[in-house]
């Protein structure tokens, strides 16, 4: 056989399986969107509703408000988590005796699941045992409360857990970016006699800038799909106030059994998040080019 067909014997069952696994239900997908169809209703004649279940979702004041449950935690997770990243990576790139210890302390909490991670905060925000409210009391007392409980608080729960869980991972794309850059760079910005800041603004935060942009773009796909954190923390309460876009999907897929609908609306985050991806990817791009 010849190397091309070799590649081809080699190639053609993973080909084959990713097809199967990706492409397959995409595409089942975006045609059950157009119909009536129900998964819990065998047997019954599928019938073709075109964009009716298209213009319903984009007309439903509920699924905006969805939307805006989800730009809310997805902006002020990234936010924090940029933030609080980029500054545990400056302090952690400082060799200091037990930094490698620290550095692992750190990074413990994005190696647990998000659903245990959920289970976890939800005993810690117990209003009458959890430690949370001990903590906060003992800065100023506050009395009994709840964080999940309570309407305003409980959007800020979950951007609490998640910026906890995930600021390590961004400081780790941080500190890669710190750590290639060249001694040399700051050596001749010391010939020069350029301050501290200088060199931050010039030298530190252009090189950690890429690995920055791309530990948010990461971090943003993941968190507009976010699901098992919030089901386990609050399941999408008080009311609907903490019902993110993929916890609406899931009411409507698996416990209203509205699977045409629900087929719509995941076409529509699916071609939100491509969409905004690929203009985030454009100027990543452009950054790195300069």
């Amino acid at each position: 056989m010849s190397d091309r067909t070799m590649a081809w014997l080699f190639t053609l069952p993973t080909i084959i399986l990713l097809l199967f696994i990706n492409i397959y239900p995409l595409i089942w997908t975006v045609y059950l969107s157009f119909t009536n169809y129900k998964a819990n209703r065998r047997g019954v004649e599928i019938a073709w509703v075109g964009l009716k279940w298209y213009e319903k979702i984009l007309t439903d004041e509920d699924v905006w408000l969805n939307l805006q449950a989800t730009a809310h935690f997805l902006f002020w997770t990234i936010f924090f988590q940029a933030l609080l990243g980029l500054i545990l990576a400056l302090l952690l790139n400082k060799k200091f005796k037990g930094h490698e210890v620290l550095t692992t302390i750190v990074v413990l909490p994005m190696m647990l699941s998000p659903a245990v991670v959920g289970v976890f905060w939800k005993y810690i925000y117990q209003p009458q045992a959890g430690l949370f409210n001990h903590i906060v009391n003992a800065i100023h007392n506050f009395g009994e409360f709840t964080m999940i409980g309570n309407v305003s608080l409980a959007p800020w729960s979950i951007i609490i857990v998640d910026t906890w869980m995930w600021t390590p991972f961004v400081m780790l794309m941080c500190l890669a970016g710190l750590r290639s850059i060249p001694d040399y760079l700051y050596e001749a910005a010391e010939v020069d006699r350029a301050s501290k800041w200088q060199q931050f603004i010039h030298i530190t935060l252009p090189s950690v800038l890429p690995f920055l942009m791309l530990a948010v773009l990461l971090r943003g796909i993941e968190n507009f799909k976010m699901f098992d954190l919030v089901n386990e923390l609050t399941g999408g309460g008080p009311g609907s106030i903490t019902e993110l876009a993929s916890i609406h999907l899931k009411r409507a897929a698996f416990e209203k059994w509205r699977t045409g609908y629900s087929s719509a609306f995941a076409v529509i985050l699916f071609v939100t998040v491509l969409g905004a991806g690929n203009i985030y990817v454009k100027l990543l791009n452009k950054l790195k080019e300069k």
